[in-house]
C-alpha cells in the first residue's frame, strides 16, 4: 500500500483547487495526515502500539502536535486507546466492517442521487467536479493494467469522494469525511475485483446523464456488492453477525 498518497493526489487532481483550500496546515494537522497515511499504507499495521516519542522523532516534530494528532485519529476511529496508556492502530473486526457499510450505504446512494441532480440542473454545462470524477476512473484503469493495487485503491476511494464533492452538499461532505479514511483502509485490505471498475463506470454514466434514480440504484448495488466482497475477502464469509474474535490481520488478497 505504500505510495497511496501520490495516487490519491493524481486521482483527485483539481479537487483541492476547486474547493479553494491553499492554507498551510498546522503542525498537528501535518502530523495527523502523516500518521493517518502510514496507517492506511499499513506501515503502521493493525494492532500496532504507537509511541508518541518515537513518532515525534520519526516526523521530526515535538511531541505536542503528535499528541494532538493521535487524539484526533482516535476520534476518527483509526486508533484506539489502550487500557492504561497510549494508543494502538485499530484492528477491524467483522462488526466494524458491517457497521461501516450500514452507514456508508445510504449516504453513498444519496450522494449519487444529488450528484446526478446537479448534473441535470447544470445541463448543457458540465458542472465542476465531473471531470475529476472521470479522471479517477481513468487512473483506476491505468493502475489495474499496471497491476498497481495501492494506486487502484486510491483511485477508487477518490471516485467515491468525487461523487460526494459533486453533490455539493456540505453537510453530507462533512459526514462522509469522517468515514473516508476508514473506507480507504478497508478497501486496501479487501480484494479489488475487476467488476468493481465496471460498476464505477456504470455509476459515472448515470450521474453524467443526470439520471438520479438509476444512479442511486446502481450505487446501492455497488455498495452491497462491495460489502459482500469485503466480508468474503477478510473473513471468509458474507454472513452477518460477529463472535467478537474475527480481527483482520492479513493483507490484501488479489
Amino acid at each position: 500500500m505504500a505510495g497511496n498518497g501520490g495516487a490519491r493526489g493524481e486521482a483527485r487532481a483539481g479537487g483541492d483547487a476547486a474547493r479553494g483550500g491553499t492554507a498551510k496546515p498546522s503542525l498537528a494537522a501535518q502530523a495527523r495526515d502523516a500518521i493517518r497515511q502510514r496507517i492506511v499504507d499499513r506501515r503502521y499495521p493493525q494492532g500496532a502500539r504507537l509511541v508518541e516519542r518515537e513518532i515525534a522523532e520519526e516526523l521530526r516534530m515535538s511531541r505536542v502536535p503528535v499528541r494532538e494528532a493521535l487524539r484526533s485519529l482516535v476520534t476518527e476511529g483509526l486508533l484506539e486507546l489502550l487500557p492504561h496508556s497510549g494508543v494502538r492502530v485499530r484492528r477491524l473486526e467483522r462488526a466494524d466492517v458491517e457497521h461501516l457499510y450500514e452507514v456508508w450505504e445510504p449516504l453513498s446512494v444519496q450522494a449519487s442521487r444529488l450528484a446526478a441532480r446537479r448534473v441535470a440542473r447544470a445541463a448543457p454545462r458540465e458542472p465542476d467536479g465531473l471531470a475529476a470524477l472521470r479522471a479517477s476512473l481513468e487512473v483506476a484503469e491505468r493502475a489495474a493494467a499496471a497491476d498497481e493495487g495501492a494506486r487502484e485503491v486510491a483511485a477508487h476511494t477518490a471516485f467515491h469522494e468525487g461523487i460526494v464533492a459533486l453533490s455539493a452538499n456540505p453537510l453530507l461532505a462533512r459526514t462522509m469525511e469522517q468515514l473516508g479514511w476508514q473506507l480507504q483502509l478497508l478497501f486496501g485490505l479487501r480484494e479489488e475485483p475487476a467488476h468493481m471498475r465496471e460498476q464505477h463506470a456504470a455509476i459515472f454514466r448515470h450521474i453524467a446523464g443526470g439520471d438520479e434514480e438509476t444512479a442511486a440504484a446502481s450505487t446501492l448495488l455497488h455498495v452491497r456488492d462491495s460489502r459482500s466482497v469485503a466480508l468474503r475477502s477478510l473473513f471468509g464469509s458474507e454472513g452477518s453477525g460477529s463472535d467478537g474474535g474475527d480481527g483482520v490481520s492479513g493483507g490484501r488478497e488479489s
